[in-house]
C-alpha cells in the first residue's frame, strides 16, 4: 500500500502520554538529506527521523508532581514509515505511515514534594517512552 512522502520541514506530533509521565508536547521538524525533491522540498530518507529533537519540554507524573523538563526524541519509526520500494540516495524514503516511537529524555527531574520539611524528592527514571505522528505538507507524491 502506498503513502504519503515526508518532506523537509513536515511535523513530528508527540502525544502526550508517555508512560507515567504526561510531557507538555511541542511538534519537532524534519530536516531532509537526500538528493532527491518533491517540488521545491528535499525528500526525507531513513535516518533524517534523528533530526527531530524539541528541547526544554516540561513534564510531571502522578507521583512527581513539581514539573522538570527534558527533551522529545523519535526513536523508532514504524514498519510502515519506510518505502519499501522507494529509494532517494541510497536510503528509503520515509512515510507518513502510524505512529512512531518517541523517547522523553529527562534533562532536569520533576520532584515529589517531600512529606514534612526538606527538600523536595527528585524523579530516578532518566528517560520515557511514548509515540507520535508525521504530518506532511505533501498532499501528491506516494510510493509504497
Amino acid at each position: 500500500m502506498s503513502d504519503l512522502v515526508l518532506v523537509d520541514g513536515d511535523t513530528a506530533t508527540f502525544l502526550p502520554a508517555f508512560g507515567a509521565a504526561m510531557v507538555a508536547v511541542r511538534p519537532g521538524a524534519l530536516s531532509a538529506s537526500s538528493p532527491a525533491s518533491v517540488g521545491t522540498k528535499k525528500i526525507c530518507v531513513a535516518g533524517d527521523e534523528t533530526s527531530v529533537s524539541v528541547a526544554g519540554c516540561s513534564y510531571c507524573t502522578p507521583q512527581y508532581s513539581i514539573p522538570g523538563t527534558g527533551t522529545l526524541k523519535i526513536s523508532q519509526l514504524a514498519g510502515d514509515q519506510k518505502a519499501r520500494t522507494g529509494t532517494a540516495g541510497g536510503k528509503a524514503v520515509l512515510l507518513k505511515g502510524s505512529l512512531f516511537t518517541a523517547v522523553f529524555e529527562v534533562q532536569a527531574p520533576a520532584q515529589q514534594p517531600p512529606p514534612g520539611p526538606g527538600a523536595p524528592i527528585p524523579d530516578t527514571t532518566t528517560r520515557y517512552s511514548g509515540r507520535g505522528s508525521f504530518t506532511t505538507a505533501n498532499t501528491a507524491v506516494r510510493i509504497g
